[in-house]
């Protein structure tokens, strides 16, 4: 569910926030670190709990019509394609998901007018007037539907990126993965529905986290040292924060974890830059990594291990 690059930036949030504040305790911000990863899954859970209040309140709804004083034919014979979405009632009744939401105390109870409103909203637009008036009953289209319905309009809703803010300040930046993996986890719906594991490789990717955490820390001093020396023209209190700390990740990463390549760590933190950085940081961080590396591989500091690694 979460790539390395998204794994990287979780380190570079903790590593950021660690050294704004003088005499920090690093173990407490690792553990942070690691808590961020289980909030993320708690946000991935939250949105197919969503899925399932909003099937909910249509089976409800459906009740209330039928019960009217004077329920005209539709009320009396409703199209039920909806609630009969093969991915939603399986939401339904899946023991393990519902026993997770319990678990982790997530529901959508306290936040029941919301839910009713994504419903009726849901039932007003063209996406779900063009899904009921097919009669047929064909999983592709149920599962498109939802992914459709997900994409277009459950991952843009104001209202509802402002709730998950108020609920975890790092949902905000959080969502974007969330909602994507919620997509991903449609798509390889077949007949029964599955979560994904947060983590492709529990043990090693923890690992891969506290290395990179712990040994940038470090070995600061010698990486801010090695970058003042290839950036004469600068002074390196005018460099971003942001630059240093990603060059500083960067060299931790070429040099101390020997089985990742030089060429991905050096790609994978430009193209962080991009997105978390100044705009010329990108040509930046590429410039002086280069130098760097070119020095390290002179000096024999690259060790790399692993097939193909070696004459990287």
């Amino acid at each position: 569910m979460l790539n390395r690059r998204f794994l990287r930036i979780k380190v570079m949030q903790a590593l950021y926030g660690y050294f704004q504040h003088e005499n920090a305790n690093a173990k407490l911000f690792e553990k942070d670190m690691f808590k961020s990863l289980d909030k993320i899954y708690d946000l991935y859970l939250t949105i197919f709990s969503l899925l399932n209040h909003i099937h909910h309140t249509a089976l409800v709804i459906i009740d209330e019509h039928k019960n009217k004083k004077l329920p005209n034919q539709e009320d009396l014979n409703p199209n039920l394609k909806f609630v009969n979405n093969y991915i939603l009632k399986d939401l339904e009744t899946n023991k393990s998901f519902q026993d997770l939401l319990e678990k982790r105390k997530i529901s959508w109870q306290n936040d029941f007018d919301l839910v009713r409103k994504l419903f009726f909203d849901l039932r007003a637009s063209d996406l779900y007037k063009t899904y009921m008036q097919n009669s047929n009953n064909d999983q592709n289209e149920d599962r498109q539907f939802l992914i459709d319905y997900v994409v277009e309009q459950l991952s843009e809703n104001e209202v509802l990126q402002s709730l998950f803010e108020d609920k975890n300040m790092h949902w905000a930046d959080d969502a974007f993965v969330a909602f994507n993996s919620v997509v991903r986890t449609l798509e390889k719906t077949n007949d029964k529905f599955s979560l994904m594991p947060l983590l492709r490789d529990e043990k090693d990717d923890f690992e891969f986290m506290s290395a990179l955490f712990n040994r940038t820390i470090m070995y600061r001093a010698d990486f801010k040292e090695l970058i003042g020396k290839h950036t004469k023209n600068w002074e390196l209190d005018r460099i971003a924060n942001m630059d240093m700390l990603l060059m500083e990740m960067a060299l931790t990463e070429i040099v101390y974890i020997p089985t990742i390549p030089v060429k991905a760590s050096l790609n994978e933190y430009i193209d962080i830059s991009k997105e978390y950085s100044t705009p010329q940081s990108k040509l930046f961080l590429n410039g002086v990594l280069d130098q760097i590396i070119i020095e390290l591989r002179r000096n024999n500091k690259i060790n790399k291990i692993g097939k193909g690694l070696k004459e990287d």
